[in-house]
C-alpha cells in the first residue's frame, strides 16, 4: 500500500487496516516459526506497513489537535 492510498483512507479505515495487518503479521510469524515461509521478507514489509499506517494516523491526530487549539 502506497502513501497516496493511505491518504485516501479515513481514520476508521486506517484503524481497521492496522488490525488486519497485525493479524497477518502474527500468522506470518507463527508460520515462519513452525517452518520456513516462502518469502520471509513479507514479515518486514508487513511491519513497515503497520508503522506507516500508525504514522499517518498519528499525524492526523496531531493536525486535529492543532486545529482545535487555534
Amino acid at each position: 500500500m502506497k502513501n497516496l492510498e493511505i491518504l485516501e483512507l479515513s481514520n476508521e479505515e486506517i484503524k481497521s487496516r492496522v488490525g488486519e495487518e497485525k493479524t497477518i503479521l502474527t500468522k506470518l510469524k507463527f508460520a515462519h516459526a513452525i517452518s520456513k515461509i516462502e518469502n520471509p521478507m513479507r514479515i518486514n514489509q508487513t511491519r513497515k506497513l503497520i508503522a506507516r499506517l500508525n504514522t499517518h494516523l498519528s499525524a492526523r491526530r496531531l493536525q486535529q489537535e492543532v486545529a482545535k487549539s487555534e
